[in-house]
């Protein structure tokens, strides 16, 4: 089976930091008086970070959800400027490169033909 490759290791960390400073950032207790919309920007905050372990572990669906969180972001973006359309389109690109580069497809699928419990 195939060693994972750094960009992957780097890659899912980066999703589990980015995704624990944006929830507690977003955390509701921050900002009262609390509305039931508050816990929205969380849920999508710990979604990353579920991402981001699933994608260390090998689970190939944890790569869609990535890949479906950041286009769920650059759908967003066309309610703001063009400039953040731009920019969240650019985060795509480089989300689905590196989730779907040769290197990065053999280690899912090697993980998915042979799984750990």
């Amino acid at each position: 089976m195939p060693k994972r490759p750094l960009i992957l290791t780097l890659f899912g960390w980066f999703l589990i930091l980015g995704g624990a400073v944006g929830f507690v950032f977003h955390f509701p207790a921050h900002r009262p008086p609390f509305h039931s919309d508050d816990f929205l920007p969380d849920l999508f905050e710990l979604i990353l970070i579920v991402a981001g372990v699933f994608i260390l572990r090998g689970r190939n669906w944890a790569r869609w959800l990535a890949l479906a969180w950041i286009a769920f972001h650059v759908a967003l973006s066309f309610f703001h400027s063009l400039r953040e359309v731009a920019v969240h389109t650019l985060i795509l690109l480089a989300f689905a490169w590196i989730l779907f580069r040769p290197t990065s497809r053999a280690w899912f699928q090697a993980r998915a033909a042979f799984p750990q419990r």
